[in-house]
Protein backbone atom coordinates (compact mmCIF):
# COMPACT_ATOMS: atom_id res chain seq x y z
CA UNK A 1 0.00 0.00 0.00
CA UNK A 2 2.93 2.36 0.79
CA UNK A 3 4.73 1.49 -2.42
CA UNK A 4 1.76 1.87 -4.88
CA UNK A 5 1.71 5.69 -2.87
CA UNK A 6 4.55 6.40 -3.44
CA UNK A 7 4.58 5.39 -7.13
CA UNK A 8 1.60 7.48 -7.88
CA UNK A 9 3.49 10.10 -5.68
CA UNK A 10 6.35 9.98 -8.18
CA UNK A 11 3.85 9.56 -10.99
CA UNK A 12 2.35 12.72 -9.79
CA UNK A 13 5.78 14.58 -9.63
CA UNK A 14 6.86 13.38 -13.15
CA UNK A 15 3.71 15.19 -14.12
CA UNK A 16 3.96 18.60 -12.51
CA UNK A 17 7.58 18.77 -13.93
CA UNK A 18 6.24 18.07 -17.46
CA UNK A 19 3.62 20.47 -17.27
CA UNK A 20 5.32 23.49 -15.66
CA UNK A 21 8.39 22.40 -18.04
CA UNK A 22 6.00 22.81 -21.16
CA UNK A 23 4.39 26.62 -19.61
CA UNK A 24 7.97 27.60 -19.02
CA UNK A 25 8.65 26.93 -23.22
CA UNK A 26 5.27 28.39 -24.10
CA UNK A 27 6.21 31.69 -22.10
CA UNK A 28 9.72 32.04 -23.22
CA UNK A 29 8.57 31.38 -27.01
CA UNK A 30 7.50 34.16 -27.74
CA UNK A 31 10.74 36.07 -26.36
CA UNK A 32 13.07 33.66 -27.80
CA UNK A 33 10.98 33.99 -31.46
CA UNK A 34 11.33 38.31 -30.97
CA UNK A 35 15.30 37.61 -30.51
CA UNK A 36 15.15 35.96 -33.65
CA UNK A 37 13.24 37.86 -36.01
CA UNK A 38 15.42 40.80 -34.72
CA UNK A 39 18.59 38.74 -35.82
CA UNK A 40 17.13 38.14 -39.06
CA UNK A 41 17.28 39.26 -42.70
CA UNK A 42 14.24 41.37 -42.85
CA UNK A 43 12.89 39.86 -46.24
CA UNK A 44 12.55 36.61 -44.22
CA UNK A 45 11.09 38.31 -41.37
CA UNK A 46 8.47 39.68 -43.81
CA UNK A 47 8.02 36.80 -45.41
CA UNK A 48 7.79 35.02 -42.02
CA UNK A 49 9.88 32.52 -42.23
CA UNK A 50 11.42 33.23 -39.07
CA UNK A 51 10.10 31.09 -36.36
CA UNK A 52 12.84 30.08 -33.12
CA UNK A 53 16.75 30.26 -35.62
CA UNK A 54 17.70 33.99 -37.14
CA UNK A 55 17.31 33.47 -40.79
CA UNK A 56 20.16 35.56 -42.96
CA UNK A 57 21.75 36.52 -39.98
CA UNK A 58 22.26 40.52 -39.52
CA UNK A 59 22.52 42.64 -36.23
CA UNK A 60 21.56 45.83 -38.75
CA UNK A 61 18.97 46.63 -36.11
CA UNK A 62 21.03 46.78 -32.97
CA UNK A 63 23.89 48.80 -34.73
CA UNK A 64 20.86 51.00 -35.61
CA UNK A 65 19.29 51.43 -32.10
CA UNK A 66 23.09 51.18 -30.02
CA UNK A 67 25.34 54.29 -32.39
CA UNK A 68 22.37 56.75 -31.55
CA UNK A 69 23.51 58.93 -29.27
CA UNK A 70 19.53 59.55 -28.32
CA UNK A 71 19.61 55.96 -27.31
CA UNK A 72 22.01 56.40 -25.00
CA UNK A 73 20.72 59.51 -23.25
CA UNK A 74 17.51 57.92 -22.95
CA UNK A 75 18.67 54.75 -21.33
CA UNK A 76 20.48 57.20 -18.76
CA UNK A 77 17.41 59.05 -18.66
CA UNK A 78 15.29 56.01 -17.62
CA UNK A 79 18.40 54.77 -15.22
CA UNK A 80 17.75 57.97 -13.01
CA UNK A 81 14.14 57.72 -13.59
CA UNK A 82 14.04 54.16 -11.75
CA UNK A 83 16.87 54.95 -9.22
CA UNK A 84 15.50 57.77 -7.96
CA UNK A 85 11.76 56.26 -8.28
CA UNK A 86 12.60 53.90 -7.14
CA UNK A 87 13.69 54.91 -3.85
CA UNK A 88 10.88 57.49 -3.37
CA UNK A 89 8.60 54.77 -3.88
CA UNK A 90 10.35 52.55 -0.95
CA UNK A 91 11.00 55.57 1.11
CA UNK A 92 7.44 56.29 1.15
CA UNK A 93 5.87 52.81 0.99
CA UNK A 94 7.42 52.29 4.04
CA UNK A 95 6.50 55.00 5.95
CA UNK A 96 2.60 54.66 5.44
CA UNK A 97 2.63 50.93 5.10
CA UNK A 98 4.09 50.76 9.01
CA UNK A 99 1.84 52.71 10.71
CA UNK A 100 -1.25 51.64 8.69
CA UNK A 101 -0.21 48.15 9.53
CA UNK A 102 -0.28 48.98 13.97
CA UNK A 103 -3.84 48.80 15.72
CA UNK A 104 -6.07 52.05 15.91
CA UNK A 105 -5.32 52.15 19.35
CA UNK A 106 -1.77 52.55 17.99
CA UNK A 107 -3.24 54.57 15.07
CA UNK A 108 -6.44 56.66 15.61
CA UNK A 109 -7.14 57.18 11.92
CA UNK A 110 -5.90 54.38 10.39
CA UNK A 111 -8.67 52.96 8.96
CA UNK A 112 -9.67 56.35 7.66
CA UNK A 113 -6.82 57.17 6.15
CA UNK A 114 -6.77 53.17 4.25
CA UNK A 115 -10.19 53.99 2.85
CA UNK A 116 -8.58 57.09 1.39
CA UNK A 117 -6.01 55.62 -0.21
CA UNK A 118 -8.42 52.94 -1.67
CA UNK A 119 -10.54 55.69 -2.95
CA UNK A 120 -7.27 56.94 -4.54
CA UNK A 121 -6.51 53.77 -6.17
CA UNK A 122 -9.44 53.03 -7.62
CA UNK A 123 -10.59 56.65 -9.07
CA UNK A 124 -8.21 59.09 -10.36
CA UNK A 125 -8.54 62.46 -11.71
CA UNK A 126 -7.41 61.56 -15.16
CA UNK A 127 -4.64 62.38 -17.36
CA UNK A 128 -6.11 66.37 -18.02
CA UNK A 129 -5.91 67.34 -14.16
CA UNK A 130 -2.61 65.81 -13.81
CA UNK A 131 -1.32 67.40 -16.72
CA UNK A 132 -2.71 70.62 -16.01
CA UNK A 133 -1.05 69.90 -11.97
CA UNK A 134 2.27 69.78 -13.66
CA UNK A 135 2.05 72.72 -15.57
CA UNK A 136 1.66 74.62 -12.91
CA UNK A 137 4.08 73.34 -10.77
CA UNK A 138 6.40 73.84 -13.33
CA UNK A 139 7.87 70.72 -13.90
CA UNK A 140 7.68 69.98 -17.23
CA UNK A 141 11.23 68.79 -19.27
CA UNK A 142 11.70 67.59 -14.86
CA UNK A 143 12.32 63.85 -13.85
CA UNK A 144 10.33 64.52 -10.88
CA UNK A 145 7.20 64.52 -13.43
CA UNK A 146 8.02 60.89 -14.31
CA UNK A 147 8.57 60.31 -10.68
CA UNK A 148 5.83 62.09 -8.36
CA UNK A 149 2.78 61.30 -9.93
CA UNK A 150 2.96 57.84 -8.99
CA UNK A 151 5.57 58.52 -6.05
CA UNK A 152 2.84 55.90 -3.62
CA UNK A 153 1.84 53.43 -5.51
CA UNK A 154 -1.13 52.03 -2.73
CA UNK A 155 -1.03 48.25 -3.74
CA UNK A 156 2.71 48.46 -3.03
CA UNK A 157 1.01 50.42 0.34
CA UNK A 158 -1.13 47.42 0.93
CA UNK A 159 1.25 44.47 0.04
CA UNK A 160 3.72 45.72 2.70
CA UNK A 161 1.32 46.60 5.52
CA UNK A 162 -0.54 43.21 5.09
CA UNK A 163 3.62 42.20 5.54
CA UNK A 164 4.03 44.11 8.60
CA UNK A 165 0.33 42.76 10.30
CA UNK A 166 2.19 38.97 9.59
CA UNK A 167 4.72 39.60 11.96
CA UNK A 168 4.26 38.17 15.70
CA UNK A 169 2.66 41.05 17.59
CA UNK A 170 5.03 39.44 20.58
CA UNK A 171 7.73 41.68 18.57
CA UNK A 172 6.07 45.27 19.09
CA UNK A 173 5.10 44.18 22.62
CA UNK A 174 8.79 43.62 23.65
CA UNK A 175 9.65 46.51 21.95
CA UNK A 176 7.71 48.92 23.64
CA UNK A 177 8.54 46.93 26.97
CA UNK A 178 12.37 47.60 26.65
CA UNK A 179 11.37 51.42 25.82
CA UNK A 180 11.86 51.85 21.46
CA UNK A 181 9.83 54.26 19.81
CA UNK A 182 7.88 53.72 16.39
CA UNK A 183 11.07 55.06 14.67
CA UNK A 184 13.30 52.15 16.23
CA UNK A 185 10.46 49.60 15.59
CA UNK A 186 10.25 50.68 12.20
CA UNK A 187 13.91 50.68 11.34
CA UNK A 188 15.69 48.03 13.86
CA UNK A 189 12.84 45.26 13.94
CA UNK A 190 10.29 45.75 11.12
CA UNK A 191 12.50 46.52 8.27
CA UNK A 192 15.17 43.87 8.67
CA UNK A 193 12.66 41.26 8.98
CA UNK A 194 10.53 42.29 5.79
CA UNK A 195 13.28 41.63 2.84
CA UNK A 196 11.03 39.06 0.98
CA UNK A 197 8.00 41.82 0.93
CA UNK A 198 10.46 44.65 0.67
CA UNK A 199 12.22 43.07 -2.49
CA UNK A 200 8.82 42.75 -4.28
CA UNK A 201 7.29 45.94 -4.31
CA UNK A 202 11.26 47.14 -4.94
CA UNK A 203 10.84 44.60 -8.22
CA UNK A 204 7.18 46.11 -9.12
CA UNK A 205 8.51 49.60 -8.54
CA UNK A 206 11.66 49.31 -11.19
CA UNK A 207 9.15 47.51 -13.84
CA UNK A 208 6.65 50.16 -13.61
CA UNK A 209 9.57 53.25 -13.76
CA UNK A 210 11.31 50.96 -16.59
CA UNK A 211 7.89 50.21 -18.46
CA UNK A 212 5.99 53.76 -18.53
CA UNK A 213 6.49 55.59 -21.51
CA UNK A 214 3.24 57.61 -21.88
CA UNK A 215 4.16 60.18 -19.19
CA UNK A 216 7.53 60.84 -21.08
CA UNK A 217 5.34 61.63 -24.53
CA UNK A 218 3.14 64.00 -22.46
CA UNK A 219 5.39 66.05 -19.06
CA UNK A 220 8.83 65.91 -21.70
CA UNK A 221 9.14 68.76 -24.32
CA UNK A 222 12.44 68.09 -25.86
CA UNK A 223 13.45 64.33 -27.29
CA UNK A 224 17.07 64.39 -25.30
CA UNK A 225 14.77 64.17 -21.88
CA UNK A 226 12.44 61.07 -23.03
CA UNK A 227 13.29 57.82 -20.96
CA UNK A 228 13.79 55.06 -23.20
CA UNK A 229 10.63 53.53 -23.45
CA UNK A 230 9.10 56.60 -25.01
CA UNK A 231 12.43 57.19 -27.02
CA UNK A 232 11.61 53.86 -28.68
CA UNK A 233 8.14 54.32 -28.79
CA UNK A 234 8.97 57.25 -31.10
CA UNK A 235 11.82 55.72 -33.05
CA UNK A 236 11.12 55.29 -36.56
CA UNK A 237 12.68 53.58 -39.32
CA UNK A 238 11.90 56.83 -42.14
CA UNK A 239 14.95 58.82 -42.01
CA UNK A 240 15.64 61.83 -43.98
CA UNK A 241 17.80 61.13 -47.10
CA UNK A 242 19.69 64.29 -46.13
CA UNK A 243 20.48 63.61 -42.64
CA UNK A 244 22.63 60.14 -43.71
CA UNK A 245 25.63 58.76 -45.25
CA UNK A 246 26.22 55.93 -47.31
CA UNK A 247 26.97 53.80 -44.49
CA UNK A 248 23.49 54.11 -42.60
CA UNK A 249 21.78 54.42 -46.10
CA UNK A 250 23.03 50.64 -46.52
CA UNK A 251 22.14 49.62 -43.12
CA UNK A 252 18.75 51.08 -43.77
CA UNK A 253 18.52 48.45 -46.19
CA UNK A 254 19.09 45.52 -44.55
CA UNK A 255 16.47 45.74 -42.13
CA UNK A 256 12.51 46.69 -42.09
CA UNK A 257 9.94 48.23 -38.77
CA UNK A 258 9.61 44.39 -38.21
CA UNK A 259 13.06 43.73 -37.41
CA UNK A 260 13.58 47.00 -36.11
CA UNK A 261 10.68 46.50 -33.73
CA UNK A 262 11.72 43.28 -32.44
CA UNK A 263 15.51 44.75 -31.88
CA UNK A 264 13.74 47.43 -29.68
CA UNK A 265 11.65 45.02 -27.59
CA UNK A 266 14.79 43.05 -26.74
CA UNK A 267 16.96 45.90 -25.90
CA UNK A 268 14.43 47.00 -23.46
CA UNK A 269 13.57 43.93 -21.57
CA UNK A 270 17.75 43.24 -21.51
CA UNK A 271 17.53 45.43 -17.65
CA UNK A 272 14.85 43.61 -16.02
CA UNK A 273 15.95 40.18 -17.28
CA UNK A 274 19.34 40.87 -15.49
CA UNK A 275 18.02 42.47 -12.12
CA UNK A 276 15.12 39.48 -11.62
CA UNK A 277 16.66 37.19 -10.62
CA UNK A 278 18.46 39.13 -7.86
CA UNK A 279 14.94 39.41 -6.26
CA UNK A 280 12.60 36.46 -7.37
CA UNK A 281 14.10 33.72 -4.40
CA UNK A 282 12.41 36.91 -2.24
CA UNK A 283 9.47 37.38 -5.20
CA UNK A 284 6.94 34.41 -4.32
CA UNK A 285 7.21 33.99 -0.62
CA UNK A 286 6.74 38.17 -0.20
CA UNK A 287 3.61 38.42 -2.19
CA UNK A 288 2.31 35.50 -1.01
CA UNK A 289 2.63 36.58 2.71
CA UNK A 290 1.75 40.90 1.74
CA UNK A 291 -1.49 39.83 0.29
CA UNK A 292 -2.86 37.67 2.71
CA UNK A 293 -4.28 39.53 5.85
CA UNK A 294 -4.52 38.29 9.17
Amino acid sequence: MVESRTMASRLADAALIILMTLVACMSLGPIWHTVAVSLSDKAFAAAGRVTFWPVGFNISSYYIILSDSSFIKAFIVSLKRVALGGAVNFALCVLMAYPLSRAPREFRFRNSYMWFLIFCMLFSGGIIPLYILMKSLGLFNSIWALVLPGAVPVFNVILLMNFFRSLPNELSEAGYMDGAGPWYMALRIFIPLSAPALATITLFSIVTHWNSFFDGLIFMRTPEQYPLQTYIQQLVVQISAQKIDHTKMDLLTKMSNQTLNAAKIVVSIVPILIVYPFLQKYFVHGIILGSVKE
